[in-house]
């Protein structure tokens, strides 16, 4: 086995073994110790592949569903990539509620937001693209922060308040809105 086959094997241990412990306790009671004895392997290995609990907390996420996102042709697949996210949340709601009460919504916000910005950004280039426009740097970065945040927003909302929550629904409602409003925002730019 290459390098790097170990590597991802140890680090998927512990983030197995992390996922485990959040079961058990919040995020921030969770010690490295928790973690390289239940995968009986030294500190050093933990270190080697992480600063800290929260670093492989962010890369359980990204290995996860980050890098799902990122495999999704959002120029087809925008709506998807929203139900993807949307399901990833509700399947994993119990380390996303431990994760909630050690970092709170802002930390959790953050974890999801970069995967819309992507989302967003290949809508907006899409609409470049049918537009046969190149828009201003800074206007684009503008859009896809702002959609990125709204979404995360929201999808955090409905996760946390608890009740049934018709994913495809919501899916057709926010792919609706950011498609249609942000070639709207770039035909108004234009003029």
């Amino acid at each position: 086995m290459k390098n790097e086959e170990i590597s991802t094997m140890t680090k998927k241990k512990l983030a197995e073994s992390l996922k485990k412990q959040m079961k058990k306790k919040s995020l921030s009671k969770i010690t490295i110790s928790d973690i390289v004895k239940d995968c009986d392997v030294n500190r050093k290995t933990f270190y080697y592949h992480f600063i800290g609990i929260e670093e492989l907390f962010k890369w359980m996420l990204e290995e996860e569903a980050v890098h799902v996102v990122k495999n999704f042709d959002v120029k087809k697949d925008h709506k998807e990539a929203i139900l993807f996210v949307m399901d990833y949340i509700e399947s994993n709601q119990d380390i996303l509620n431990c994760a909630y009460d050690s970092i709170g919504r802002e930390g959790l916000k953050d974890f999801f937001y970069d995967d819309f910005y992507e989302v967003v950004l290949k809508v907006i280039e899409t609409t470049e693209e049918d537009m046969d426009i190149a828009l201003d740097p800074d206007f684009k970065d503008f859009l896809c922060k702002m959609y990125a945040g709204a979404i995360a927003n929201m999808i955090i909302d409905y996760f946390y308040s608890r009740k049934h929550i018709d994913h495809e629904k919501i899916a057709n409602y926010i792919a609706l809105i950011v498609s249609s409003s942000i070639k709207s925002s770039i035909e108004e730019y234009m003029k």
